[in-house]
């Protein structure tokens, strides 16, 4: 189905465009145009069948254990509702999230396969959406190729192996995509009630999805002022966007504190061009160097789909008007990165990759679309290219250890007895390392010495500032009273600065049981032990 907003923004006609009839003549994941070789039909049906079948895998396989975000998420959702929601408010989060997974956790159970299926359940129910808007966009061809490139996705990989919201968030941004669009051609009262819901179930899944409803009413407002003859369409669509906003009332308050005391104490605002640098880095897998290539092939493809109008092998002809396709998609991007960066100055917020998880499917749609535009057999190559890069990131994502805790946590449970301590510096360490120590214990969490369970994260940095290594050291010790001190610490995280070292020095942990390994773990530590002044009690387990 198709609507008119790409034609409205630009003043054009409720015409199929440029590019329109071409649309339907490129079949499948292995199609061609009109007067080019095809290839089998079997044969992009098997590339299609095994595209799905490993994004499908690379789903549900990963085996590093959680790392801090994941473990948090699972030690508030395990909490009664009435008391989750009270530490939400010192987290900094909305709280769709943490209740469905509390849900899942009451039928499944708490083990890191079990939390980390609820996302990936997400993810794979993202794939027939992404399906319908790929067919919707560019007929047959860029259904299969909307599938294609969502199921070997590294960004939707990572975060369907990942116990956080933005899978979740990804759907519902599909959802709300094929919503809006059927409401834009026919408004009834059940599409408009759909969006409104999916609207607000995306403010209570992620704050960023703010900028993304704000981008969607923008795109609306200009959609209704260039074509006043579909007024009576879009107003009542912007309405119903708008009306999501009545699910998050409930959670104002939550939300007006965390806004007050939590926010991102341990980052910087980013300038927008790092935040589209960031954010394609992220779709590609993160920290490698292939990831940089696979932006790069990204950003081509989506140039590709804006700029190219379908056109016999060997040519691409290119309106820099843009053609019809992508455009508000596209618009509707750009202005949430730009909504984004103002609000991180304005309120001193970072930005992660994962925030991208409210734009990141339209891009991918994006990227599909441009592969339907050229011409065989340039997009064999083109889509061999693209999903080796793909396979790459999904590869990596699954090879790199997201935290270091199972190997510190066997060095503790082979050295340590009953009684000794454990301290976590910075806290930030507790959540997803205590998750793996054995038990017979004390545990703490510097500066705070609470249990490391969960992160505090109200009016962070000022609380941080005051703490002091050396008084904190002297409180562990006589917690100890005797028993060995291991310390898993390390440097680097903001609003510490050297305390942790500090920390270190001032217990005299002098010898190091495990060494930080950066290169190979997403969230590393280093493991340093004060021996106990006692005989050794044995092992605990």
């Amino acid at each position: 189905m198709r609507t008119a907003v790409d034609d409205d923004l630009e003043g054009g006609g409720e015409g199929p465009g440029p590019d329109a009839a071409a649309v339907e003549e490129v079949e499948g994941l292995g199609g061609t145009a009109e007067g080019a070789r095809r290839l089998p039909s079997w044969a992009g049906d098997a590339a299609l069948l095994a595209a799905v079948v490993v994004g499908l895998v690379a789903r549900f396989v990963q085996r590093s254990p959680l790392w801090l975000d994941e473990a948090l998420s699972v030690n508030i959702a395990r909490l009664p509702v009435g008391d989750l929601l009270d530490a939400l408010r010192h987290d900094g989060h909305p709280p769709l999230y943490y209740l469905l997974l509390h849900g899942w956790m009451d039928l499944v159970g708490e083990s890191d396969a079990a939390v980390r299926a609820l996302s990936g359940a997400f993810s794979v129910a993202a794939l027939p959406l992404a399906w319908i808007a790929g067919r919707r966009l560019a007929g047959r061809s860029g259904a299969r190729w909307s599938l294609a490139v969502a199921a070997l996705s590294p960004y939707l990989v990572r975060y369907a192996t990942e116990t956080r919201m933005y899978s979740l968030v990804m759907l519902l941004v599909l959802a709300g995509y094929l919503l809006l669009a059927d409401a834009l051609h026919r408004p009834t009262r059940s599409r408009l009630g759909g969006l409104a819901v999916v609207s607000g179930l995306l403010l209570l899944s992620h704050y960023w999805s703010f900028y993304l409803l704000a981008a969607v009413g923008l795109v609306l407002v200009a959609r209704a002022w260039r074509r006043p003859a579909e007024r009576a369409a879009t107003v009542p669509v912007v309405l119903a966007v708008a009306a999501g906003g009545v699910l998050f009332l409930p959670w104002i308050g939550g939300f007006l504190y965390q806004s007050g005391h939590t926010g991102t104490p341990w980052g910087e605002p980013f300038r927008p061009t790092v935040m589209v640098q960031t954010m394609l880095a992220d779709m590609g897998g993160g920290a490698v160097g292939e990831a940089n290539l696979y932006a790069s092939a990204v950003v081509v493809l989506v140039l590709v789909a804006l700029f190219a109008a379908r056109s016999p092998w060997p040519s691409l002809r290119l309106d820099l008007r843009t053609v019809p396709g992508v455009r508000w998609e596209l618009a509707v991007v750009a202005l949430v990165l730009a909504i984004g960066t103002l609000a991180g100055y304005a309120t001193d917020a970072t930005f992660q990759g994962r925030y991208a998880a409210t734009v990141v499917p339209l891009v991918l749609l994006a990227v599909a679309v441009g592969i339907t535009k050229v011409p065989s057999p340039a997009r064999a190559v083109v889509a061999l290219a693209y999903g080796g890069l793909s396979l790459f990131g999904v590869g990596w994502i699954n090879h790199v250890e997201r935290t270091q805790s199972d190997e510190v946590a066997a060095a503790v449970a082979e050295q340590a007895g009953p009684g000794d301590v454990v301290v976590y510096c910075p806290d930030q360490l507790g959540p997803a390392y205590s998750r793996e120590m054995p038990e017979g214990l004390v545990e703490v969490a510097y500066p705070t010495l609470d249990r490391p369970d969960r992160v505090d994260w109200v009016d962070y940095a000022d609380r941080n500032a005051a703490a002091d290594p050396g008084r904190v050291a002297q409180e562990v010790l006589a917690t100890a009273a005797g028993h060995a001190v291991f310390v898993v610490w390390a440097p680097g995280y903001d609003t510490f600065e050297s305390q942790c070292q500090d920390l270190v020095n001032a217990l005299g942990a002098g010898r190091t049981l495990v060494e930080q390994d950066g290169a190979h773990h997403y969230e590393p530590a280093t493991l340093s032990v004060r021996p106990a002044a006692r005989g050794p009690a044995g092992p605990v387990g």
